[in-house]
């Protein structure tokens, strides 16, 4: 019993910026690494950011310099700060929770829903 919950998503003109946040929720014993990834029509997903429970994080090349990952511990919950959007940028975002469920086990993938975010030229 986990569950992903994402906000945030929606339409902006390029240049703009955009929060989305994703908050994780259930059965958690811990959780690792928290990211985000996107899929546009056509393409595969790929990942735009991850960020390790101690705070280390990576960007995929296209976003460096202009998103930001972060994540509140506490909350167990992970934003992305997207500025200078792109037409580019437009895609289906998704949030992932590499996390344990019990210290017996190790750690699986979760996903949220998704979230839409369209950049108008």
């Amino acid at each position: 019993q986990v569950q992903l919950v994402e906000s945030g998503g929606g339409l902006v003109q390029a240049g703009g910026s955009l929060r989305l946040s994703c908050a994780a929720s259930g059965s958690i014993f811990s959780i690792n690494a928290m990211g985000w990834y996107r899929q546009a029509p056509g393409k595969q997903r790929e990942l735009v950011a991850d960020i390790t429970r101690g705070g280390s994080t990576n960007y995929a090349d296209s976003v460096k310099g202009r998103f930001t990952i972060s994540r509140d511990n506490a909350k167990n919950t992970v934003y992305l700060q997207m500025n200078s959007l792109k037409p580019e940028d437009t895609a289906v975002y998704y949030c992932n929770a590499e996390l344990r469920q019990s210290p017996f086990r190790g750690p699986s993938d979760y996903w949220g829903q998704g979230t839409q975010v369209t950049v108008s030229s």
